[in-house]
């Protein structure tokens, strides 16, 4: 798949050091735990393997000018059981210059055009208000705050019938 700046690439074995500086940035993972300790990474990236081969999808986001990473995308089954849950992660230098509004938007058509979901949901904490601005503008309507993992989470929903009735 592909974006007007990114190709988003199905993750394989040799993305292990590029994803690995995702699993270890502070800035990346203030709201979701913590980094990741180096000794733990290599474990979390072949668990991840394994879940994309039944039936979870996980990209790297690579730049088209020069092939470099710059994040992480999936689609993972939520912990509600019901619904799929679509999760970015995009390195700092990155941020605020329209990267991830552009991946999760076509993430966004490939979801409910190519995979035929017909809802897809996404989790930030509350406290990540740049994460809950990004999804509003992809056009994903919050439903519901829980608390969990010790902080307040935002649950944003969006269903097919409102992506095929969105204003461009």
């Amino acid at each position: 798949m592909e974006t007007n700046r990114c190709n988003i690439i199905k993750l394989q074995n040799n993305d292990y050091h590029d994803v690995k500086l995702i699993y270890m940035n502070e800035k990346v993972r203030t709201y979701l735990g913590g980094i990741i300790p180096e000794e733990h990474t290599l474990n979390k990236f072949l668990d991840t393997l394994e879940r994309s081969r039944t039936g979870s999808y996980y990209w790297v986001v690579r730049l088209k000018s020069n092939n470099d990473c710059i994040g992480l995308v999936s689609l993972d089954k939520h912990m509600d059981g019901q619904h799929f849950e679509i999760s970015y992660e995009f390195l700092p230098n990155w941020w605020g210059q329209g990267y991830a509004k552009e991946v999760i938007t076509r993430m966004l058509d490939y979801i409910f055009n190519e995979l035929h979901l017909t809802k897809v949901i996404a989790e930030t904490q509350t406290a990540n208000h740049s994460s809950c601005k990004l999804l509003e503008n992809v056009g994903m309507k919050l439903e519901q705050t829980v608390t969990r993992y010790g902080a307040e989470q935002a649950i944003y929903g969006m269903e097919k019938q409102s992506w095929d009735t969105r204003a461009i």
